[in-house]
């Protein structure tokens, strides 16, 4: 039996089975070696070999992560979310309830992009934006499935195309990296200007999902109750989460006039309250970010742009000099697990190219494919949807498919361009619907803080119809036309 398939089906089983995502691929490697007839000794020193491979991508989420904790104390993130918050409420006092909706949602992807690109905090600014505006939406009526359809897009779409932030790690780290190292062995290189080109297509697909989902599949409106935010332990049976059709035209009227008015004036009294940021602390903030920027776009290193804007911010006083170190090695903490995955992921990867059986897989599978371009494209994306569910990140997949679809998408005839849309999508499928995202633990972690938003049904369900049927269907189509 073919040690790479093994493989990846233990490690599809473990992952099912909700098993630590390193310890699974440690174990998946191991075994894969072993059924290719490599001794443990063998294995162990293959997948030692690899671990340098993860190494600097791990290190760049690190210093990304000791940047993004760095900039939460200057007060920035929390000042412009309560700014948006204020914005929302002079909106809200127009009595405009549709324009006040999609103003809303507006921010909410507005503030997914900047969270993965121009301020890279990641998941982090979910807790402080979306809890106060949950009581707006709830007298919007507004589905809360179609805000996390959004704030997913804002997530997902905008590392797999843009190739600053995040998405430089993404996009030029390990995509482009991993297939320019196993791809040297098969003359393919690929370019920088080709990652966003090859997604482009695929982030097209996203969009219009979450235009399907925001117009069409939750353009009904859905009731919630006004709780407080605080763990939810009790019920109250005399008020019911859904109210019925007739109950929600009785109260249409009110809804959109003095409820409408009074969560503006609490949106407007909250963004007084935000505690007030020094001119010199924000405009060193603001120099922090544009200078980490800079510089990740002259020399092409994340890690040396967070760096940059780490040491920016230490400087500006915004914490004490003798609180650098633990602020560093607090957000560092932050990323630390996906660090470690990716690491593991390389070490996986290096056993799998140790075992000799890629080209065993890959020769069997065109064999039984053929020349059939069309079915192979398909084939991969489909496989590449469950193992990134499995994995739960899509920067973890794709060490563990390049070394497949490398040689697959060469021995097909796949254009360097095609190459890029099929293993990017293909990793970026199940991100949006894996439990274990944070694409999807970010949006939960906002809209459920009041015990009414599902995290499966309301969030995981709603943006893996929104997003993987549309990435399947759109990143087949780049695969044929690029």
């Amino acid at each position: 039996m073919n040690a790479v398939v093994v493989a990846i089906a233990v490690m599809f089983a473990l992952s099912l089975a909700r098993v630590s995502v390193v310890l699974t691929l440690v174990v998946s490697a191991i075994i894969g070696g072993l059924v290719a007839g490599l001794s443990l000794s063998d294995t162990v020193q293959a997948f030692n070999a690899g671990l340098g491979d993860g190494a600097e991508v791990a290190l760049a989420y690190a210093v990304l992560g000791a940047f993004a904790l760095a900039l939460s104390k200057s007060g920035l993130p929390d000042l412009l979310a309560h700014k948006l918050i204020g914005i929302l409420g002079m909106e809200a006092s127009q009595n405009q309830a549709t324009k006040v909706k999609y103003l809303l949602l507006g921010i909410l992807l507005i503030s997914a992009i900047f969270s993965q690109n121009l301020i890279p905090v990641h998941i982090a600014f979910i807790p402080v934006l979306v809890p106060p505006l949950l009581k707006v939406m709830n007298h919007l009526k507004l589905d809360r499935r179609a805000a996390a359809c959004v704030l997913t897009l804002g997530l997902v779409g905008t590392y797999i195309f843009l190739p600053v932030g995040f998405g430089a790690i993404f996009l030029e780290q390990i995509l482009m990296g991993n297939i320019n190292k196993i791809g040297a062995a098969y003359g393919l290189h690929v370019d920088r200007w080709m990652m966003p080109a090859g997604m482009a297509i695929s982030v097209l697909g996203m969009v219009i999902g979450t235009l399907f989902a925001v117009f069409v599949t939750y353009r009904k409106p859905r009731i919630y109750q006004d709780r407080e935010i605080k763990p939810v332990t009790t019920i109250d049976l005399d008020k019911p989460l859904r109210a019925t059709a007739q109950d929600e035209q009785h109260q249409q009227a009110h809804l959109q006039n003095d409820t409408l008015q009074q969560d503006a004036e609490e949106l407007k009294q909250e963004a007084q309250d935000v505690p007030k940021i020094s001119k010199k602390v924000m405009l060193m903030a603001i120099l922090a970010i544009v200078l980490t920027l800079a510089a990740q776009l002259y020399s092409g290193s994340m890690i040396l742009g967070g760096l940059v804007g780490f040491a920016i911010l230490s400087t500006a006083g915004i914490f004490k000099w003798q609180q650098a170190d633990d602020v560093f090695v607090q957000g560092m903490r932050m990323m630390a697990l996906v660090g470690f995955i990716m690491i593991s992921a390389a070490g996986f990867a290096s056993v799998m190219t140790h075992t000799g059986d890629i080209n065993q897989l890959v020769n069997g599978v065109v064999h039984l494919i053929g020349d059939n371009h069309a079915l192979a494209a398909f084939l991969m994306l489909f496989i590449g949807l469950f193992v990134t569910i499995g994995i739960g990140s899509s920067f973890s997949s794709v060490p563990v498919l390049a070394v497949i679809y490398v040689p697959l998408c060469v021995q097909f005839g796949f254009s360097p361009l095609a190459t890029v849309a099929l293993i990017g999508t293909a990793a970026a499928l199940g991100d949006a619907g894996s439990p274990a995202s944070d694409s999807t633990l970010g949006p939960t972690a906002g809209l459920g803080v009041d015990g009414q938003h599902d995290h499966i049904w309301d969030t995981v369900v709603p943006t893996f119809i929104h997003f993987n049927i549309p990435l399947l269907i759109f990143g087949w189509i780049a695969a044929m036309i690029l």
